[in-house]
């Protein structure tokens, strides 16, 4: 064990430790001779291993000069391209099943066709290196009901070559492609034109696997679901799970006989295996091969996503997308980097452990949920600039509530903050500024306000006095700011009740008052109860009658 312990990781070690602690409790059972003493009496695998349990996980973070280029992409191929990608691929099939198999005994037609001057020959948007246009064949072959094969194809007889290359002299020339009134983009160069030069059949391909690859991007992005988990979604998989959209698949973790969970999804996780349901082949599944209908192998999400970044950055030119810069973006990435933002929000580690599936006896998270979670050093000069942009919105926000007479707020918080923006108002006015000035007064004010769910938290680090959560508390080392574990709305100097936060204490009142009618509570929980009721009562007290 201790040259396994050489050369191997904890975690792997573990898993060795625990195999012979396992061989030895079945020993009796087993036909070898094995023994049925445990090598490590009373020691865990994990003190065996010297495995200490680190929440960090080895899986980074996609950066953020990557991550937001890259769902923008996605989001655009998926909600902006496909419906025209979708109508060229029908136009294409529409084509398809009029077509014949062999120019004879249709050159009547074919002349015809090119003789109607409504007609037009396809031309591809790059010209020739002499500035002459290069005809769209392959196009032109399914406007006149040919089947493009080597030996029946209008540029293999020189009659019909030298007739399409007279009217292409005359300027009845199009780009067009097999649709029009494709989107509008701007692209960075100042234009705005559409984000493709002209669908034809011989794009098809490359961009029904760009849609196929997009959807997966999204839904990998924005869903949390494993690699292995994403490959078993099925067609019509997108349910209803509580009153909320949600993907029905299967947990897949080494296990293909796990049970089949919910993963709730926002409406454009939706609307990508919608698309991707539309490009697939494959008779259930939605993540295919598109050029191997009839296998049950999977693609790989690694080079999914490798190919829809080089597929992006290509067409840049045309569809105005942003650069995707090189670097790591795969597939278990995406899971733990939609993991870290979601950690933002209050209450989010109940959420992420069951969004992420984490097994857990302890609130439905575990430790592992927790190193998901976790920040990650490419993320943190974004996100924080993006926190003190929102929290200035509604710094912002409660300022113009103050203008307008509103209440910001109750409790005392709201007297600390209505003092503020006096203030502020009165220095605007005897500087007879503007909103620009009002503006830069409100940011150099440097109001502390952490926003809340129950209530909004006005501690000011340089001026701590006051604040309950910190009486008789042993504050951890390198801790600053409050200890929000310990808040007290009803008691705080720091406290500030919103308009949003009375309907959560009405409501909490309710159920307290329900439950204390229950028969036979015991005592104990009578009494804690009505303690949480003067805890409620004295926010509510802080209230004016007419908002409740």
């Amino acid at each position: 064990m201790k040259g396994l312990r050489a050369t191997q990781k904890p975690g792997t070690v573990v898993a060795h430790v625990v195999l012979i602690k396992r061989l030895a409790a079945v020993a009796p059972a087993l036909t070898c001779d094995w023994p049925s003493e445990d090598p490590w009496p009373g020691r865990s695998a994990r003190q065996v291993a010297h495995y200490a349990g680190q929440r960090e996980l080895a899986t980074k973070a996609i950066s953020p000069e990557i991550w937001f280029p890259l769902i923008r992409a996605a989001w655009a191929y998926v909600h902006t391209f496909a419906p025209d990608i979708l109508r060229a691929v029908g136009r294409r099939d529409e084509l398809l099943a009029a077509v014949s198999p062999s120019i004879l005994g249709r050159h009547a037609e074919v002349e015809a066709w090119l003789a109607n001057t409504a007609n037009k020959i396809p031309v591809h948007a790059a010209p020739r290196e002499d500035g002459q246009p290069r005809v769209n064949w392959l196009l032109l072959d399914l406007l006149v009901g040919l089947r493009s094969q080597p030996t029946y194809s209008l540029v293999k007889s020189s009659r019909h070559k030298s007739r399409v290359l007279r009217v292409v002299a005359e300027g009845r020339t199009t780009t067009q492609g097999l649709v029009d009134g494709l989107a509008q983009v701007s692209r960075p160069d100042g234009t705005v034109g559409p984000w493709h030069p002209g669908i034809g059949p011989q794009h098809l391909f490359n961009l029904t696997v760009a849609l196929r690859n997009a959807a997966f991007v999204l839904v990998a992005g924005l869903s949390m679901m494993r690699d292995s988990e994403i490959h078993a979604i099925t067609r019509g998989n997108v349910v209803e799970h509580y009153n909320s959209p949600a993907i029905a698949s299967i947990e897949e973790k080494g296990d293909p006989s796990s049970p089949r969970k919910h993963w709730w999804i926002i409406e454009p996780v939706a609307e990508a295996i919608t698309v991707a349901e539309a490009v697939s082949p494959h008779a259930e599944r939605v993540f295919a091969p598109l050029a191997r209908p009839h296998v049950s192998e999977t693609v790989d999400g690694a080079e999914m996503t490798a190919a829809f970044i080089a597929f992006v950055n290509a067409a840049r030119g045309w569809t105005g997308l942003e650069e995707i810069p090189a670097g790591a973006a795969r597939p278990h990435m995406f899971r733990r980097t939609m993991a870290m933002l979601t950690d933002q929000f209050p209450g989010s580690e109940i959420a992420l452990g069951i969004q992420l599936k984490h097994a857990a006896t302890r609130a439905l998270a575990n430790r592992v949920t927790q190193g998901y979670a976790a920040s990650d050093p490419s993320w943190s000069k974004h996100l924080e600039s993006a926190i003190d942009a929102a929290r200035f919105r509604r710094i912002k926000d409660l300022y113009q509530a103050h203008k307008n007479g509103h209440p910001v707020g109750f409790g005392p918080g709201a007297a600390q903050i209505s003092k503020a923006f006096d203030e502020i108002q009165e220095s605007v006015a005897a500087r007879g500024g503007d909103a620009r000035v009002e503006e830069s007064l409100l940011r150099k004010a440097r109001i502390t306000i952490r926003f809340g769910t129950l209530n909004h938290c006005l501690f000011d680090p340089n001026n701590p006095v006051g604040a309950v959560c910190l009486e008789h508390a042993t504050i951890p080392a390198g801790h600053t700011g409050p200890l929000e574990e310990r808040c007290r709305p009803d008691r705080c100097r720091n406290s500030l009740i919103g308009a949003e936060h009375i309907p959560i204490y009405d409501a909490h009142r309710r159920t307290q008052l329900a439950v204390l009618q229950t028969p036979n509570l015991p005592a104990c929980r009578q009494a804690l109860i009505r303690r949480e009721l003067e805890r409620v009562e004295a926010v509510l007290d802080t209230i004016p009658k007419e908002p409740r």
